[in-house]
């Protein structure tokens, strides 16, 4: 382990060849076994550092498609394992009305400000949840883009909450807690691949296809949809995500050897998805390309039903 300031880097980024994974992904079987039971450990290892202190609040981040939803849960769901309460809180309940949003230079919404949230309510209730056990949070209704009449109430006692969202780790959102009650993680792929010793596949490629591939089975989204938004994406990551990771006393990996295996069928699927004007065409064919270089290996034998990447790959 590697420690910079406050911050304990579990994993610090890592340089896979391609040739070996594939040789590892002959045996497709015991490769994804053993790469969910690595992080299995990774998720054994968070919670056992939350229960080494007196956090009772954890605030969990992760850029775009970095399993931080799914990961959020994962522990939450180890912590109820060892014998203690633990929920899951979005911050997505406490988005303001959006007439109240921060708006951007063309007047439109600023979605991604940390003051499109009511942090003056978030510190509120991460205040009783910690001195209490219990709160009540907003319910937020997405379609309206407003709140809902009533609340949603939490109650944990003397378990903990795990609070994930873009801005969890902004100071701003724990400014009022006590020392030492909050745990913050960051969430993090720390995997890449090379090709005859250079890199070729950098991390910001996997969480692409990830979302690609979610975008398209589950949300709706054309990949023209998924292209265009893509830059402001990674824009907002640097600006309200990233700049905040050394809060974090944990980055915990996202990383999964096998994953671009299973994901190289559905990106070679998804090739002559743009029309061959599309300014994003050249882009795809770029990531075809690349996961083209990975043995494909069938989601259905090998991804456990409850894998984390299942947010993803469904």
């Amino acid at each position: 382990m590697i420690f910079m300031g406050n911050t304990e880097i579990w994993i610090p980024k890592r340089l896979v060849e391609t040739g070996l994974l594939n040789l590892a992904a002959a045996a497709p079987e015991t490769l994804a076994a053993y790469c969910e039971q690595e992080y299995a450990a990774r998720i054994a290892d968070a919670v056992a550092q939350i229960e080494a202190g007196d956090a009772h609040v954890v605030m969990l981040t992760g850029p775009s498609a970095s399993g931080k939803t799914t990961t959020a849960h994962k522990i939450a769901d180890r912590i109820i394992a060892d014998g203690r309460r633990s929920v899951v809180v979005s911050l997505d309940n406490f988005y303001k009305d959006v007439r109240d949003y921060p708006r951007l230079p063309d007047g439109t919404p600023d979605y991604e400000s940390a003051d499109a949230l009511d942090i003056a309510e978030i510190n509120r209730c991460l205040l009783s949840l910690v001195e209490t056990g219990r709160a009540e949070i907003p319910d937020f209704d997405f379609n309206r883009e407003q709140r809902r009449q009533g609340v949603i109430p939490i109650e944990v006692g003397d378990g903990v909450v795990i609070v994930e969202g873009i801005h969890a780790l902004n100071p701003r959102l724990t400014a009022l807690l006590p020392e030492g009650s909050a745990f913050k993680i960051y969430t993090s792929m720390r995997e890449e691949y090379s090709y005859h010793g250079r890199r070729v596949v950098a991390t910001r490629d996997i969480r692409l296809a990830r979302r690609m591939v979610r975008d398209h089975k589950f949300r709706g989204h054309s990949l023209e949809k998924t292209f265009s938004m893509w830059p402001a994406v990674c824009e907002g990551e640097e600006k309200n995500i990233k700049v905040f990771k050394p809060e974090a006393d944990m980055i915990l990996d996202t990383s999964f050897s096998y994953e671009v295996c299973c994901l190289a069928p559905f990106v070679a699927g998804l090739r002559g998805g743009l029309a061959p004007d599309s300014p994003y065409a050249p882009r795809l064919e770029e990531l075809c390309a690349l996961f083209a270089l990975f043995t494909p290996v069938n989601e259905a034998s090998y991804m456990p039903r409850d894998s984390m990447l299942r947010e993803f790959i469904g």
